[in-house]
């Protein structure tokens, strides 16, 4: 089996990703790698320079940055907001806005959760209350629109819609956890539906892709647990169960493939394990609780070892984490260092915590080595943080930011 880009210009044309871009939640490959090099780890104690920031309104989306812009999602009184932005300067290029119907119960905030989705030209933008626009990116003109929620009727979730859709085979895929209708897959071009499959309720985990025997897979983490399934005819190949029994659990971490593996792994004592697709059915190579338990960070992975966080964010109390692929070994865990996101960029790892703090460190499974570390934002830092071109953006409850790392 074989990762292949699937966010930007590399959908079904085999046409390649622009290195500088970060069209979707955790990069080109949706997996937290991105190729850049030469960046500058050499910070001041007052941290890498901060080019630009603006204020923005609510929200738990992750921006996506593509063609030198930059797509934010966020929610200003009762209207969502999908806004485009200069990368270099911050400039406001355009904005695109319609009433939110999205209450939130938990007071986890009342913005979109999902990073958009930038491919061949278009912005897919999945609210919280179910809705789905296509937006032009270079204008920000309207091209379809649909409201899943009303359309399929799926069970409301605890924290509101989260997983946002990807392109794979050329499908867009969505899920949006109804009976009959755990995924969707709609036209691009149209948002004509193409085919809906299974019945599992909606995660908070991204699809991602994968290739057996020559096909492509799409590979999605949802409620229930695994399910593969391929991405040209919705048909179903592998399902494995692998979920909390509190009813208030999420399966959050998007899946990592390597080859013909699949790397698992939630919390609420749920825990990690890695799977062989193979056969009738999917093998399992490990699974405990004591390895990489993520509440909701998706690990990285370098060579043979992840790099994650372990454990929840109540207290600070989750640890960074080394743990061996193949066996679940734990190599090393830094204590108490809260939740973050964790990406693979020039040769290390670079660290983005919930408290705004960045970490810099070798991606080395003998020890934890750090090399650099600074506070650039306030605030609480949940949204995924986009690599793009030497810039690193940020957001958090209120401002988005721009820090220079080349």
């Amino acid at each position: 089996m074989t990762r292949s880009l699937f966010c930007l210009f590399a959908i079904a044309l085999s046409t390649p990703a622009i290195a500088a871009d970060w069209p979707c939640l955790l990069g080109p490959t949706r997996d937290g790698q991105s190729t850049e090099v030469g960046l500058n780890w050499e910070w001041p104690k007052e941290g890498p320079p901060i080019t630009w920031k603006m204020e923005i309104g609510s929200g738990l989306a992750g921006v996506s940055v593509a063609g030198g812009s930059v797509f934010v999602f966020h929610r200003v009184e009762k209207d969502d907001v999908l806004q485009a932005v200069d990368a270099a300067t911050g400039k406001e290029l355009w904005k695109f806005s319609y009433p939110s119907k999205f209450i939130d119960d938990y007071r986890v905030g009342d913005g979109p959760r999902c990073t958009p989705l930038v491919s061949k030209g278009t912005v897919f933008a999945y609210a919280a209350d179910g809705q789905l626009h296509a937006v032009d990116a270079k204008s920000g003109k309207l091209l379809w629109a649909k409201n899943l929620s009303k359309e399929y009727e799926p069970p409301q979730g605890y924290f509101g819609v989260g997983a946002g859709p990807a392109i794979i085979a050329g499908n867009l895929l969505v899920k949006v956890g109804a009976k009959g209708a755990s995924i969707v897959a709609f036209d691009p071009a149209t948002g004509k539906e193409v085919w809906k499959i299974a019945d599992d309720a909606a995660s908070y985990s991204a699809i991602t892709e994968a290739t057996l025997d020559d096909k492509t897979y799409a590979v999605a983490f949802t409620r229930a647990g695994l399910l593969v399934l391929d991405a040209k005819s919705g048909e179903v190949r592998y399902t494995k169960a692998w979920r909390s029994r509190l009813d208030a659990s999420v399966n959050a971490a998007t899946p990592i493939v390597r080859k013909d593996e699949v790397f698992l792994t939630a919390s609420y004592g749920t825990g990690a394990t890695l799977l062989k697709l193979k056969g009738n059915e999917p093998d399992e190579i490990w699974a405990n609780d004591k390895s990489m338990s993520s509440q909701f960070n998706t690990p990285v992975r370098v060579g043979d070892h992840l790099y994650g966080i372990d454990g929840r964010q109540e207290g600070k109390s989750a640890r960074l984490r080394c743990v061996e692929w193949a066996t679940g070994k734990v190599m090393w865990s830094k204590e108490k260092f809260g939740c973050a996101h964790v990406i693979a960029v020039d040769g290390g790892l670079l660290a983005v915590s919930e408290d705004g703090e960045l970490t810099r460190f070798d991606a080395s499974p003998k020890a934890f080595v750090e090399k650099a570390k600074a506070t650039v934002v306030d605030g609480v830092v949940r949204a995924a943080p986009a690599l793009a071109d030497g810039r690193l953006f940020l957001r958090n409850e209120s401002k988005l930011i721009c820090v220079k790392l080349k």
